[in-house]
């Protein structure tokens, strides 16, 4: 077949942010061409065999909202769910589910590789060319050009990785896979400025070389909720995952080898994940503990390979079994493949606007890893954001800006853009300010207009959301009313209340009230687990409504700074009464908003005053 020269949209990288971005590009009618080394690796899960969790769990249900792919796929490939912090808020609540990663690489790179508005290059993109600051073409290994409106770079470990194993070091994108070499010398370049971050993951072993009987069964929940609003009953296989914990001996071994790893010998200088150190970070740093938690993970259904959560190592290979042969269960346990940590290329993400469109070059977006982000559900809602706008920039149309109080996906891109990355980002619930209004829960109310306005979803998905939302509003229509006579004594009351007033007192239940009422019959949801979904939202609302307006308020006011724009060309350096510290921050990171600016680090209220002073003089 012969290779494309021409399209609207490029996308480098097929891993879960380059997917997301030539979905949305295809479902939006615009021709894309996605640019991978190896066509048989697009959507290859290269870590945990999971999706979801705390806070990234919102923002896989955030994705599907926003025409995104992955909460589908996840409920194809799931072998158990569990909605995580259950004893803890409803803002923390957060779906997460066990994938089948066979089943799940399978499906995702068909599902890309049968879109019809997208064409497949197997090769490496190593420069791009501008003219008057706007991206034209790239240029590929081979010698060959693609002329292109727009350009989305998702590289994630790729970008001049290298492999850690003890004292080995191996050029590479992933285990096994080549890195790239060019673009980053070709953006640096262009003026923009790198960095280098790290990350690393865990040993695979051999399942019949575990002894089970020592290791403690973990299950999901007995009946689960679906990531997708689309699914319409969610698989149920409810396969056992494993824990086990560390222990002194283990920890020794780790200790006495410390200087074997490259984080300690000085081979490794870049900056890993504070959230989700390797296992030598946590034996050092927490000395005091004397075991931390392993979650044995399979990677696929009845997968002979295991998955060891919470061990992820760059020791060389023969300590990281030995350590793990201290561990009860895992006296005999076999690799197939060792942990290990990689470094790589990535820019700093204050170079990007809120579209996730760089400020030096037009048409020109970062999505993934190489904005400084960890973790599958962070790359997939950058390169989701990232593909809706390159559609936007190519009709001139105004870019699509989540913000903060719409969703994690605002969160993440405006901590990105805003902040000081000295580390690699990773997505929690208490990065969102708002995050009562956040739930898992209600994306659907959330997100339902910007879908709807943006064509993201098909008529028949917006029926669907449609659906969702009415029985919602069916279900405030009933709670608003009271008990009828009949249910007064039932319930212990001593007169006629609002069901919304009985529903705030502690270990009330609005399903089990409406399904004792007979009120529960005739709502307009469509699944099952939607109606209880619904009606469990509803309860939310009524039970931290204290909080839900007290967001609102702060949220409208809030709102006012963040209309108030900035010129890119603003000398900040001239603005008398700016601390020198601000002075600085702001311009390197040139925010677009008052807002943006007052969440600068380094930037005081003191200095947001002087410069609302400045931008509001006549």
């Amino acid at each position: 077949m012969k290779q494309p020269t021409e399209t609207d949209v490029v996308v480098v990288g097929g891993g879960h942010a380059g997917i997301e971005a030539s979905n949305i590009i295809s479902k939006l009618g615009k021709k894309n061409i996605l640019v991978t080394m190896d066509l048989s690796a697009v959507g290859r899960m290269s870590c945990n065999p999971a999706v979801g969790g705390v806070a990234k769990g919102q923002m896989v249900r955030e994705i599907d909202m926003l025409g995104g792919v992955m909460a589908r796929v996840a409920d194809i490939s799931s072998l158990q769910y569990k909605l995580l912090n259950k004893s803890k808020g409803r803002s923390v609540w957060s779906p997460r589910a066990q994938v089948d990663k066979r089943v799940y690489e399978k499906t995702v790179s068909n599902w890309i590789l049968n879109q019809k508005n997208t064409s497949f290059v197997e090769g490496e993109v190593v420069s791009l060319k501008t003219e008057k600051n706007k991206v034209v073409s790239v240029r590929l290994r081979n010698g060959c050009e693609i002329k292109t409106k727009a350009l989305i770079i998702t590289c994630g470990t790729f970008l001049s990785g290298t492999i850690h194993i003890g004292e080995r070091k191996i050029p590479a994108g992933r285990m096994g896979e080549s890195r790239s070499e060019g673009i980053t010398e070709c953006l640096i370049s262009l003026g923009f400025k790198t960095m280098r971050l790290k990350t690393g993951t865990p040993p695979r072993v051999l399942r019949s070389s575990i002894n089970w009987a020592r290791l403690k069964e973990e299950y999901g929940d007995k009946n689960p909720i679906p990531f997708s609003h689309f699914t319409d009953k969610p698989k149920h296989i409810n396969e056992a995952c494993h824990s086990i914990r560390t222990n002194i001996q283990c920890h020794n071994e780790i200790k006495n080898n410390l200087h074997r790893s490259p984080m300690y010998s000085g081979e490794i200088e870049a900056v890993g994940p504070r959230y989700c150190p390797s296992i030598e970070d946590k034996v050092k740093r927490f000395s005091e503990q004397p075991s931390h938690l392993l979650f044995l993970e399979p990677e696929w259904k009845d997968s002979d390979q295991i998955y060891i959560n919470g061990f992820s190592t760059s020791l060389p290979e023969d300590v990281q079994q030995r350590s793990l042969r201290f561990i009860p269960g895992f006296e005999k346990v076999e690799f197939l493949r060792p942990g290990y940590a990689i470094e790589y290329d990535c820019f700093f993400p204050s170079q990007l606007k809120a579209t996730l469109e760089t400020k030096g070059v037009a048409g020109l977006f970062f999505a993934g890893q190489i904005n400084g982000t960890s973790g599958y559900e962070e790359a997939a809602a950058q390169g989701l954001l990232a593909g809706i706008n390159s559609v936007q920039k190519i009709k001139s149309k105004k870019g699509l800006v989540i913000k903060r109080s719409e969703g994690y996906v605002g969160v993440l891109v405006d901590d990105l853009i805003t902040k000081d990355t000295n580390e690699p980002y990773r997505m929690f619930t208490s990065r969102a300010e708002y995050r009562m209004m956040l739930r898992y829960s209600n994306t659907d109310e959330r997100l339902y207009s910007i879908a709807k306005k943006h064509k993201l979803l098909t008529g028949q998905e917006l029926s669907l959301i449609d659906k969702r939302v009415n029985t919602k509003k069916d279900v405030r229509k009933i709670v608003s009313g009271s008990f009828s006579n009949n249910n007064i004594n039932e319930f212990g009351l001593k007169q006629k209340m609002p069901i919304q007033d009985y529903i705030k007192r502690p270990g009330t239940s609005l399903f089990d009230t409406l399904t004792r009422t007979g009120k529960i019959k005739g709502l307009s949801s469509l699944f099952a687990h939607t109606e209880k979904e619904a009606i469990e939202d509803v309860e939310t609302e009524i039970k931290y409504s204290g909080y839900i307006k007290r967001h609102l308020r702060e949220i409208k006011k809030t709102s006012e700074s963040e209309a108030l724009h900035i010129n890119k060309s603003l000398d900040y350096l001239s603005i008398h009464g700016l601390s020198s510290e601000a002075k600085e921050k702001l311009s390197v990171v040139r925010p677009e908003t008052l807002g943006q600016a007052s969440r600068v680090s380094g930037v005081s209220p003191a200095d947001i005053s002087v410069l609302m002073l400045y931008l509001n003089k006549p």
